[in-house]
């Protein structure tokens, strides 16, 4: 039965891991001004547009 404690640790530390990750993410995504946010779609846009 040991093997079914090590498994959920196992499982323990992955959901903690992707919960580090997501979070980081999120900050990083939150860190954009909105003017540099806008800029980013505007050259989106103009790719899309351009390729079509």
């Amino acid at each position: 039965m040991r093997w079914w404690k090590v498994l959920g640790l196992a499982g323990l530390a992955g959901v903690a891991a992707t919960g580090v990750v997501v979070a980081r993410a999120e900050r990083r995504r939150r860190a954009y001004t909105p003017e540099e946010i806008r800029d980013r779609l505007r050259e989106r846009h103009a790719k899309a547009s351009s390729s079509s």
